[in-house]
């Protein structure tokens, strides 16, 4: 599968603000973790890390709304169909007034940006973020959206495995964890 460049930055970011919220919701077990978006220097460490461009000072209400956007875009990792994810995709791109445009700032190639210039960060997100999203409903390939399997993770990952038969957000944690746990179970019910 074929992902443009800037359409694979933007589902990394969705995936990496979908895993900054705690107790998500979802049953993915994620008991104890803390919000990762908990204050508004929390927001800004995120901003930075993103490298999100053209965001200028940020208080509580851009806080708050882009928590929300964070829930929204968990709603589309749980989604049950494509139909549902595009239900979901189409009001959050729509509430963040979409205005797509040609740029190639900052020393990146030509990519479209789907936020209006001065748009809040949440609008940001939602736009260029929901947009990647719409690219992976539009592409068939929704189901490539999904949450860690480990019991005790649930984070959000996008499966871009050739046969899509990822199952962990992180195999050299997640899922070596759980193949070690399930060789010990095979070797003490040997021994037993």
């Amino acid at each position: 599968m074929l992902i443009p460049h800037d359409t694979r930055i933007a589902l990394d970011t969705v995936v990496d603000l979908v895993n900054t919220a705690p107790e998500d919701g979802t049953g993915g077990g994620r008991g104890g973790t803390p919000d990762g978006l908990a204050d508004i220097e929390a927001l800004y460490a995120f901003v930075r890390s993103q490298g999100l461009s053209g965001v200028g000072d940020l208080g509580r209400r851009d806080l708050r709304a882009v928590q929300e956007v964070r829930a929204r875009f968990a709603e589309v990792f749980a989604a049950p169909d494509a139909r549902t994810a595009a239900e979901l995709i189409n009001r959050l791109v729509a509430a963040a007034g979409t205005t797509p445009q040609l740029t190639d700032h900052d020393g990146y190639d030509w990519h479209v940006h789907y936020f209006a210039p001065g748009a809040s960060v949440a609008d940001h997100l939602a736009a260029d973020c929901g947009m990647a999203l719409a690219f992976m409903v539009v592409a068939g390939e929704q189901e490539r959206l999904r949450r860690c399997e480990a019991p005790d993770c649930g984070h959000a990952f996008v499966d871009l495995s050739r046969n899509r038969s990822r199952r962990y957000c992180d195999s050299r944690t997640c899922g070596n964890r759980l193949h070690v746990a399930a060789y010990r179970a095979r070797r003490k019910e040997a021994a037993g």
